[in-house]
């Protein structure tokens, strides 16, 4: 797909790093697959991926977390 920020390159596969932060939870997951643009860097995330990320940060903010590191491990 063509990078909808820089229209410059179209993505490639590749992972990032996301962040989530909500109230007093702030949530990293890295190594994310995802369709990232080689000229801005813009990464893109598959709809499953954030699905899950998405129910991941909302039973962490629910248990009273506040920060939680971790690396994606597919499903």
């Amino acid at each position: 797909m063509m990078c909808v920020i820089c229209r410059q390159s179209e993505t490639e596969p590749g992972t990032t790093t996301v962040t989530l932060t909500r109230n007093k939870l702030t949530f990293v997951v890295r190594d994310v697959p995802a369709r990232v643009c080689p000229n801005c860097g813009e990464a893109y995330i598959e709809e499953e991926a954030a699905t899950r990320l998405l129910a991941t940060a909302e039973q962490l903010a629910q248990s009273g977390a506040q920060v939680d590191v971790r690396e994606y491990l597919a499903a």
